[in-house]
Protein backbone atom coordinates (compact mmCIF):
# COMPACT_ATOMS: atom_id res chain seq x y z
CA UNK A 1 0.00 0.00 0.00
CA UNK A 2 1.41 3.58 -0.53
CA UNK A 3 2.23 5.60 1.50
CA UNK A 4 0.24 8.95 2.17
CA UNK A 5 2.79 11.21 3.40
CA UNK A 6 6.57 10.81 2.40
CA UNK A 7 9.41 10.94 4.82
CA UNK A 8 10.21 13.95 3.82
CA UNK A 9 6.60 15.65 4.97
CA UNK A 10 6.34 13.66 8.15
CA UNK A 11 9.47 15.46 9.15
CA UNK A 12 8.05 18.50 8.76
CA UNK A 13 4.76 18.18 10.55
CA UNK A 14 6.71 17.10 13.14
CA UNK A 15 8.60 19.75 13.56
CA UNK A 16 5.78 22.21 12.68
CA UNK A 17 3.02 21.28 15.33
CA UNK A 18 5.30 21.84 18.47
CA UNK A 19 6.36 25.07 17.02
CA UNK A 20 2.51 26.02 16.99
CA UNK A 21 1.82 24.83 20.17
CA UNK A 22 4.21 26.62 21.72
CA UNK A 23 3.50 30.31 19.39
CA UNK A 24 -0.05 29.48 20.86
CA UNK A 25 0.92 29.31 24.49
CA UNK A 26 3.08 32.32 24.35
CA UNK A 27 0.01 34.15 23.06
CA UNK A 28 -1.81 33.01 25.80
CA UNK A 29 0.48 33.96 28.30
CA UNK A 30 1.21 37.28 27.04
CA UNK A 31 -2.42 38.46 26.51
CA UNK A 32 -4.24 39.13 30.10
CA UNK A 33 -7.60 38.15 31.00
CA UNK A 34 -10.67 40.91 30.61
CA UNK A 35 -12.06 41.10 34.31
CA UNK A 36 -15.41 43.64 33.56
CA UNK A 37 -15.61 43.75 37.06
CA UNK A 38 -11.73 45.33 37.85
CA UNK A 39 -12.08 47.80 34.74
CA UNK A 40 -15.35 48.87 36.58
CA UNK A 41 -13.70 49.77 39.78
CA UNK A 42 -11.01 50.93 38.08
CA UNK A 43 -13.21 53.51 36.17
CA UNK A 44 -14.90 54.33 39.71
CA UNK A 45 -11.51 55.43 41.53
CA UNK A 46 -10.21 57.28 38.21
CA UNK A 47 -14.17 59.04 38.81
CA UNK A 48 -13.38 59.66 42.80
CA UNK A 49 -10.29 60.70 42.33
CA UNK A 50 -10.84 63.58 39.38
CA UNK A 51 -14.59 64.82 40.93
CA UNK A 52 -13.50 64.48 44.77
CA UNK A 53 -15.70 67.44 46.42
CA UNK A 54 -14.49 69.83 47.72
CA UNK A 55 -16.86 71.41 50.49
CA UNK A 56 -16.55 75.20 50.69
CA UNK A 57 -19.35 77.84 51.79
CA UNK A 58 -22.03 78.93 48.91
CA UNK A 59 -25.58 80.07 48.07
CA UNK A 60 -27.80 77.82 47.05
CA UNK A 61 -29.96 80.71 44.97
CA UNK A 62 -26.58 81.81 42.80
CA UNK A 63 -24.55 78.37 42.60
CA UNK A 64 -23.47 77.00 39.07
CA UNK A 65 -23.65 73.67 37.62
CA UNK A 66 -20.45 73.09 37.95
CA UNK A 67 -19.82 74.31 41.98
CA UNK A 68 -22.10 71.95 42.86
CA UNK A 69 -20.61 68.82 41.14
CA UNK A 70 -17.39 70.22 42.71
CA UNK A 71 -19.28 69.93 45.75
CA UNK A 72 -20.23 66.54 45.29
CA UNK A 73 -23.51 66.77 43.90
CA UNK A 74 -24.36 64.12 41.15
CA UNK A 75 -25.65 65.47 38.00
CA UNK A 76 -29.01 64.35 38.83
CA UNK A 77 -28.68 66.62 42.49
CA UNK A 78 -27.42 69.48 40.75
CA UNK A 79 -30.08 69.76 37.76
CA UNK A 80 -32.47 69.46 40.69
CA UNK A 81 -31.24 72.06 42.56
CA UNK A 82 -31.39 74.56 39.66
CA UNK A 83 -34.49 73.37 38.76
CA UNK A 84 -36.36 74.13 41.85
CA UNK A 85 -34.84 77.67 41.33
CA UNK A 86 -35.71 78.20 37.68
CA UNK A 87 -39.30 77.57 38.66
CA UNK A 88 -38.75 80.92 40.44
CA UNK A 89 -38.71 79.43 44.07
CA UNK A 90 -36.00 81.28 46.47
CA UNK A 91 -33.93 79.50 49.56
CA UNK A 92 -34.91 81.68 52.35
CA UNK A 93 -33.03 79.64 55.03
CA UNK A 94 -30.72 77.04 54.69
CA UNK A 95 -33.38 74.10 55.35
CA UNK A 96 -35.35 74.60 52.05
CA UNK A 97 -32.31 72.47 50.20
CA UNK A 98 -34.26 69.76 51.27
CA UNK A 99 -37.62 70.65 49.55
CA UNK A 100 -35.56 69.56 45.91
CA UNK A 101 -36.62 66.70 44.65
CA UNK A 102 -33.74 64.10 44.78
CA UNK A 103 -31.58 65.91 47.07
CA UNK A 104 -31.56 63.25 50.19
CA UNK A 105 -31.38 63.73 53.87
CA UNK A 106 -27.65 62.16 53.66
CA UNK A 107 -26.24 65.07 51.04
CA UNK A 108 -27.80 68.22 53.06
CA UNK A 109 -26.29 67.02 56.51
CA UNK A 110 -23.16 67.00 54.76
CA UNK A 111 -23.81 70.27 52.80
CA UNK A 112 -25.53 72.40 55.44
CA UNK A 113 -22.37 73.48 57.61
CA UNK A 114 -21.58 74.96 54.10
CA UNK A 115 -24.78 77.07 53.33
CA UNK A 116 -24.94 80.58 53.13
CA UNK A 117 -28.01 82.50 52.41
CA UNK A 118 -27.34 85.91 50.80
CA UNK A 119 -28.85 89.43 52.20
CA UNK A 120 -31.14 89.88 50.11
CA UNK A 121 -32.50 85.89 49.80
CA UNK A 122 -32.58 85.16 53.57
CA UNK A 123 -35.17 85.93 56.07
CA UNK A 124 -33.67 88.94 58.26
CA UNK A 125 -34.32 88.58 61.65
CA UNK A 126 -36.26 91.84 62.69
CA UNK A 127 -33.39 94.42 63.42
CA UNK A 128 -32.49 94.48 59.90
CA UNK A 129 -35.05 94.73 58.10
CA UNK A 130 -35.29 98.50 56.38
CA UNK A 131 -38.61 100.34 55.39
CA UNK A 132 -40.82 99.22 57.93
CA UNK A 133 -43.72 101.31 58.35
CA UNK A 134 -43.60 101.54 62.20
CA UNK A 135 -40.34 101.54 63.41
CA UNK A 136 -41.97 99.88 66.97
CA UNK A 137 -45.31 99.43 68.46
CA UNK A 138 -47.15 102.36 69.97
CA UNK A 139 -48.46 101.65 73.61
CA UNK A 140 -51.96 101.62 73.02
CA UNK A 141 -54.83 103.95 74.47
CA UNK A 142 -58.36 103.95 74.50
CA UNK A 143 -60.14 103.54 70.77
CA UNK A 144 -63.33 103.94 69.21
CA UNK A 145 -63.45 99.99 67.68
CA UNK A 146 -66.42 101.80 65.05
CA UNK A 147 -63.94 103.78 63.76
CA UNK A 148 -60.64 102.66 64.67
CA UNK A 149 -58.27 102.34 61.94
CA UNK A 150 -55.95 99.67 59.60
CA UNK A 151 -53.14 101.91 60.55
CA UNK A 152 -53.57 102.19 64.01
CA UNK A 153 -54.21 98.56 64.87
CA UNK A 154 -51.05 97.66 63.20
CA UNK A 155 -49.09 100.91 65.04
CA UNK A 156 -49.94 98.81 68.33
CA UNK A 157 -48.46 95.85 67.54
CA UNK A 158 -52.15 94.19 67.96
CA UNK A 159 -52.75 93.10 64.00
CA UNK A 160 -50.71 92.62 60.87
CA UNK A 161 -51.28 94.16 57.42
CA UNK A 162 -53.48 91.76 56.22
CA UNK A 163 -55.17 90.76 59.88
CA UNK A 164 -55.98 94.49 59.95
CA UNK A 165 -57.22 94.96 57.21
CA UNK A 166 -59.57 92.09 56.83
CA UNK A 167 -60.62 93.39 60.27
CA UNK A 168 -61.56 96.37 59.62
CA UNK A 169 -63.67 94.78 55.97
CA UNK A 170 -65.55 92.72 59.01
CA UNK A 171 -66.41 95.48 60.76
CA UNK A 172 -67.52 97.70 58.60
CA UNK A 173 -70.00 95.00 56.88
CA UNK A 174 -71.20 93.23 60.49
CA UNK A 175 -70.59 95.69 63.07
CA UNK A 176 -69.07 95.14 66.37
CA UNK A 177 -71.06 96.50 69.53
CA UNK A 178 -69.46 93.71 71.97
CA UNK A 179 -66.91 91.63 72.92
CA UNK A 180 -68.73 88.53 71.77
CA UNK A 181 -68.98 90.13 68.38
CA UNK A 182 -64.66 90.98 68.35
CA UNK A 183 -63.84 87.05 69.48
CA UNK A 184 -66.42 86.26 66.82
CA UNK A 185 -64.21 88.00 63.61
CA UNK A 186 -61.73 85.18 62.34
CA UNK A 187 -58.42 87.36 62.24
CA UNK A 188 -58.65 88.44 66.43
CA UNK A 189 -57.80 85.58 68.74
CA UNK A 190 -58.64 85.51 72.28
CA UNK A 191 -55.62 86.76 74.08
CA UNK A 192 -55.52 89.60 71.39
CA UNK A 193 -59.17 90.69 72.28
CA UNK A 194 -57.95 89.99 76.08
CA UNK A 195 -55.36 92.41 75.40
CA UNK A 196 -57.46 95.02 73.95
CA UNK A 197 -60.76 95.01 75.70
CA UNK A 198 -59.10 97.35 78.61
CA UNK A 199 -58.82 100.01 75.66
CA UNK A 200 -61.92 99.32 73.53
CA UNK A 201 -64.72 102.01 73.45
CA UNK A 202 -68.11 100.36 72.19
CA UNK A 203 -70.26 102.21 70.55
CA UNK A 204 -73.37 103.52 72.47
CA UNK A 205 -76.38 100.98 71.82
CA UNK A 206 -79.52 102.42 70.53
CA UNK A 207 -82.24 100.95 72.57
CA UNK A 208 -85.60 100.38 71.88
CA UNK A 209 -88.64 99.52 75.04
CA UNK A 210 -88.55 95.95 76.12
CA UNK A 211 -92.02 95.44 74.53
CA UNK A 212 -91.27 97.52 71.61
CA UNK A 213 -88.86 96.13 68.38
CA UNK A 214 -88.46 97.75 65.36
CA UNK A 215 -90.92 97.51 62.36
CA UNK A 216 -89.53 96.05 59.77
CA UNK A 217 -91.54 97.32 56.83
CA UNK A 218 -91.54 100.84 57.60
CA UNK A 219 -87.97 100.84 59.34
CA UNK A 220 -85.44 103.20 56.86
CA UNK A 221 -81.90 102.44 56.33
CA UNK A 222 -80.54 104.01 59.43
CA UNK A 223 -83.12 102.68 61.98
CA UNK A 224 -82.24 99.11 60.50
CA UNK A 225 -78.36 99.71 60.50
CA UNK A 226 -78.97 100.10 64.47
CA UNK A 227 -80.28 96.49 64.39
CA UNK A 228 -77.37 94.73 66.12
CA UNK A 229 -76.43 91.84 63.38
CA UNK A 230 -77.28 93.99 59.98
CA UNK A 231 -74.62 95.89 59.12
CA UNK A 232 -74.08 98.28 55.56
CA UNK A 233 -74.42 96.13 52.92
CA UNK A 234 -77.03 93.97 54.40
CA UNK A 235 -79.13 97.54 55.31
CA UNK A 236 -79.26 97.64 50.94
CA UNK A 237 -79.91 93.85 50.71
CA UNK A 238 -82.93 94.27 53.04
CA UNK A 239 -84.28 97.31 51.26
CA UNK A 240 -84.24 95.79 47.79
CA UNK A 241 -85.80 92.50 48.95
CA UNK A 242 -88.20 94.42 50.97
CA UNK A 243 -88.96 96.38 47.45
CA UNK A 244 -89.14 93.48 45.53
CA UNK A 245 -91.42 91.66 47.86
CA UNK A 246 -93.87 94.52 48.86
CA UNK A 247 -92.81 93.95 52.37
CA UNK A 248 -92.44 91.02 54.94
CA UNK A 249 -95.64 89.13 56.33
CA UNK A 250 -93.03 87.50 58.73
CA UNK A 251 -89.74 87.97 60.55
CA UNK A 252 -88.70 85.28 59.48
CA UNK A 253 -88.81 85.83 56.03
CA UNK A 254 -85.78 87.57 57.00
CA UNK A 255 -83.65 84.65 56.32
CA UNK A 256 -84.11 84.84 52.49
CA UNK A 257 -82.44 88.03 52.43
CA UNK A 258 -78.70 87.32 50.46
CA UNK A 259 -76.39 88.45 53.43
CA UNK A 260 -77.74 87.69 56.31
CA UNK A 261 -76.16 84.61 58.06
CA UNK A 262 -77.70 82.02 60.01
CA UNK A 263 -75.67 83.68 63.56
CA UNK A 264 -76.65 87.17 62.61
CA UNK A 265 -80.52 86.29 61.83
CA UNK A 266 -80.83 84.70 64.97
CA UNK A 267 -80.17 87.71 66.75
CA UNK A 268 -81.72 89.85 64.48
CA UNK A 269 -85.19 87.99 65.27
CA UNK A 270 -85.48 88.71 68.58
CA UNK A 271 -84.90 92.64 67.75
CA UNK A 272 -87.65 93.14 64.52
CA UNK A 273 -91.38 92.53 64.30
CA UNK A 274 -93.36 92.62 60.95
CA UNK A 275 -96.39 94.96 60.56
CA UNK A 276 -98.26 92.36 57.83
CA UNK A 277 -101.20 95.65 57.08
CA UNK A 278 -98.09 97.61 56.02
CA UNK A 279 -97.28 95.07 52.56
CA UNK A 280 -98.49 96.30 49.40
CA UNK A 281 -100.39 93.89 47.46
CA UNK A 282 -100.31 93.04 43.45
CA UNK A 283 -103.88 92.77 41.71
CA UNK A 284 -103.53 89.46 39.35
CA UNK A 285 -106.25 90.49 36.95
CA UNK A 286 -104.60 93.76 35.85
CA UNK A 287 -101.04 94.19 36.97
CA UNK A 288 -98.54 94.29 34.38
CA UNK A 289 -96.42 91.63 33.44
CA UNK A 290 -93.34 93.34 34.91
CA UNK A 291 -94.88 94.32 37.98
CA UNK A 292 -95.56 90.47 38.23
CA UNK A 293 -92.13 89.04 37.43
CA UNK A 294 -90.80 91.35 39.97
CA UNK A 295 -91.94 89.30 42.69
CA UNK A 296 -89.78 86.40 43.65
CA UNK A 297 -92.22 84.12 44.58
CA UNK A 298 -93.95 84.17 41.49
CA UNK A 299 -91.45 81.80 39.30
CA UNK A 300 -91.23 82.64 35.40
CA UNK A 301 -92.79 79.36 34.75
CA UNK A 302 -95.91 80.20 36.91
CA UNK A 303 -95.64 83.88 34.99
CA UNK A 304 -95.95 82.54 31.67
CA UNK A 305 -99.12 80.52 32.66
CA UNK A 306 -100.59 82.93 34.47
CA UNK A 307 -100.87 85.44 31.33
CA UNK A 308 -101.37 83.43 28.78
CA UNK A 309 -104.74 81.96 31.24
CA UNK A 310 -105.19 85.45 31.92
CA UNK A 311 -105.68 86.96 28.14
CA UNK A 312 -108.26 83.88 27.89
CA UNK A 313 -109.96 83.56 30.89
CA UNK A 314 -109.92 87.82 31.60
CA UNK A 315 -108.99 86.71 35.61
CA UNK A 316 -109.78 85.18 38.39
CA UNK A 317 -111.55 85.71 41.87
CA UNK A 318 -109.51 83.39 44.60
CA UNK A 319 -106.48 81.54 45.08
CA UNK A 320 -108.57 78.62 44.53
CA UNK A 321 -109.36 79.30 40.88
CA UNK A 322 -105.22 79.42 40.42
CA UNK A 323 -105.07 76.46 42.05
CA UNK A 324 -107.68 74.48 39.72
CA UNK A 325 -106.71 76.04 36.53
CA UNK A 326 -103.37 74.77 37.25
CA UNK A 327 -101.81 78.12 37.33
CA UNK A 328 -99.95 77.96 41.04
CA UNK A 329 -99.51 74.77 42.98
CA UNK A 330 -100.76 74.71 46.51
CA UNK A 331 -97.15 75.59 47.98
CA UNK A 332 -96.64 78.92 45.57
CA UNK A 333 -100.47 79.70 46.80
CA UNK A 334 -99.28 79.72 50.05
CA UNK A 335 -96.56 81.59 49.97
CA UNK A 336 -97.99 84.27 47.11
CA UNK A 337 -101.49 84.48 48.88
CA UNK A 338 -100.44 86.94 51.63
CA UNK A 339 -99.56 89.24 48.42
CA UNK A 340 -102.20 88.72 46.09
CA UNK A 341 -105.17 91.54 44.75
CA UNK A 342 -108.37 90.09 43.03
CA UNK A 343 -109.75 93.33 41.82
CA UNK A 344 -112.47 94.04 39.39
CA UNK A 345 -111.96 96.55 36.71
CA UNK A 346 -112.97 99.76 38.24
CA UNK A 347 -111.57 98.82 41.67
CA UNK A 348 -107.40 99.93 42.90
CA UNK A 349 -105.32 97.49 42.23
CA UNK A 350 -103.03 97.87 45.74
CA UNK A 351 -104.60 97.83 49.18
Amino acid sequence: MAKLFSEREIRAVAIFLPLAALAILAVALVRPLADTAAARRAEQQMEARTAEPRLQPFDPNTVTFDELLALGFSKHEAVSLLKFRAAGKIFRIPEDVTLCYGIGDSLYRRIAPYIRIGRRYMIAPEQYRTGRLIADPLPPSPFRIDTVSARYLRAIGALSKRQAEAFIRWRDLSGIRDMEELRACYVVSDSVAAALEPYIIFPDPILHPADVALELNSADSMQLRAVVGIGEKTVGAILRYRERLGGFVRAEQLAEVPGVTERNYERILKQIYCDSCKIRKIDVNFATPNELARHPYLAPRSLRKLLKARQLKGGWSSTEELIADDILTREETARLAPYLHFGSEGEPHNE
